[in-house]
C-alpha cells in the first residue's frame, strides 16, 4: 500500500494494495469470499472479493472487537 493513500471507509479495496488480505470466510464453492486486512493504524478493512474494485469497509480495532464479540455471543444469529 502506498504511504500516500488516505485510508477511509468506502475507498476502493484495491487502493489498499493486494498484499496483506486474508480470506478466512468463503462460500461453499470457494466463491463469495470476505477478505480482511489489518491496517498499520490498528484498524481493520473488510471487502468482498468477487469484485476487485469493491469498497473497503474500514473499522477501528474497537469496533471490530465489538463486532466479533457480538457474533461469538450469538447477537448476529438473526441474520441467518
Amino acid at each position: 500500500m502506498s504511504n500516500n493513500v488516505s485510508i477511509r471507509n468506502g475507498m476502493p479495496a484495491s487502493d489498499l494494495g493486494a498484499e496483506g488480505w486474508h480470506k478466512p470466510w468463503s462460500g461453499p464453492n470457494g466463491g463469495q469470499c470476505v477478505a480482511a486486512m489489518p491496517l498499520s493504524d490498528g484498524s481493520v478493512a473488510l471487502t468482498q472479493t468477487a469484485d476487485p474494485h469493491s469498497p473497503a469497509l474500514v473499522y477501528t480495532q474497537e469496533e471490530f472487537r465489538a463486532f466479533v464479540a457480538g457474533v461469538k455471543a450469538g447477537q448476529a444469529d438473526f441474520l441467518l
